[in-house]
């Protein structure tokens, strides 16, 4: 099950106490201070995953933290610092530190973003020997690991998202297109979580839960609106089965412009589905309708029909490759870019040595 909301109160752990010990070594009965220091405690980091149910095992645990450094030992030793923990989060994922009031956007596959800082470790007696001070019994316990709840909303990244009322035939054209199994039924709200496939190296993204009123949270609400704000291109589909198609489509927008103005802003392909079942003539005043509604060429497509399925495929690509940005540079560019260059010195990046 897709988890694409969830709560989570995480703690750093504490560092490790410093401990007073003694130097006791045979001919030396009183050679001073040896209590270490104790060590780090463990930072947390969320690692940034290509997984959409990274979420999930937070189902079951909400709550987590870090481990705690150890104590110092005997001897000036220090003890030992607490590993890292670190937590899987699904790529598109939005993180929010509600105690420090600061965002984090999850746009890099691997990234590991650093949350919350472990106590540091206590200091040991040994640290607090003087020339006036010679057998100093302080020592400090480690520092608290801080804390925070996270809340963390996943916002899906796709180049296609495919929205439209329910039963509109999302699912089916995603499985035809691809290999996803998302499953496919004749009544409303089938689909409940967001389907993925993948279609020539392009990610689509079936969008359940449109209706009229979603922006205020009807059927399924805003909980999926969300998941468009992060598509390049949006595929509309408008049933023919639908008597009104233009309004139809003009209730998805309005809920678009409700939720986000922005959405609208995006590249829009409009497809009328289910040609299959209206005659010739109906069909032709239905496209007419909605180009008229939409302003678009309106793209007819037969769910059922494989030669159909692969000509708006074939489309669907040419349109996605001319919006890829723009990779390779021409010799003449590069010396264009010469030719433009100021003469200064150049500093290259040495790192950290």
């Amino acid at each position: 099950m897709l988890i694409d909301h969830i709560t989570l109160n995480i703690k750093a752990g504490k560092g490790g106490d410093g401990v007073v010990r003694w130097r006791r070594e045979h001919g030396i009965p009183f050679g001073g201070p040896a209590g270490g220091d104790g060590g780090k405690g463990g930072n947390v980091y969320f690692h940034v995953v290509r997984d959409i149910f990274a979420l999930t095992p937070y189902k079951q645990k909400q709550d987590w933290e870090a481990e705690e450094g150890k104590a110092g030992q005997k001897r000036s030793m220090h003890g030992a610092s607490a590993e890292d923990l670190y937590l899987k989060v699904p790529l598109g994922s939005i993180i929010y530190n509600r105690e420090y009031d600061i965002k984090y956007e999850c746009n890099i596959e691997g990234e590991k973003i650093l949350v919350l800082k472990g106590g540091k470790g206590g200091l040991g007696n040994e640290k607090f020997k003087s020339s006036t001070n010679r057998t100093p019994m302080e020592f400090t316990k480690g520092g608290i690991g801080e804390f925070a709840t996270f809340d963390i909303e996943l916002e899906l990244i796709a180049d296609v998202g495919i929205i439209g009322l329910p039963n509109a035939g999302k699912s089916s054209l995603l499985n035809s297109l691809t290999n996803a199994s998302a499953k496919v039924g004749d009544y409303p709200f089938t689909t409940l979580e967001p389907n993925l496939g993948v279609y020539f190296g392009f990610v689509l993204a079936d969008i359940p839960g449109l209706i009229e009123g979603a922006s205020e949270g009807r059927g399924l609400g805003h909980k999926f609106l969300r998941h468009i704000k992060r598509t390049k291109t949006l595929i509309h589909l408008v049933s023919a089965e639908n008597e009104k198609v233009g309004d139809v489509y003009k209730t998805i927008r309005k809920e678009l412009e409700k939720f986000d103005t922005t959405l609208l802003q995006k590249d829009e392909l409009v497809v009328l589905s289910k040609i299959d079942i209206v005659d010739e003539k109906i069909l032709k005043e239905k496209i007419k309708e909605l180009e008229k509604i939409s302003k678009k060429e309106v793209i007819i497509l037969t769910i059922l029909d494989d030669k159909s399925i692969k000509e708006f495929g074939d489309g669907l690509i040419k349109i996605l490759k001319e919006k890829e940005p723009k990779t390779k540079i021409t010799d003449e560019e590069i010396f264009e870019e010469i030719e433009n260059e100021v003469d200064e010195p150049r500093y290259e990046d040495l790192g950290n040595e």
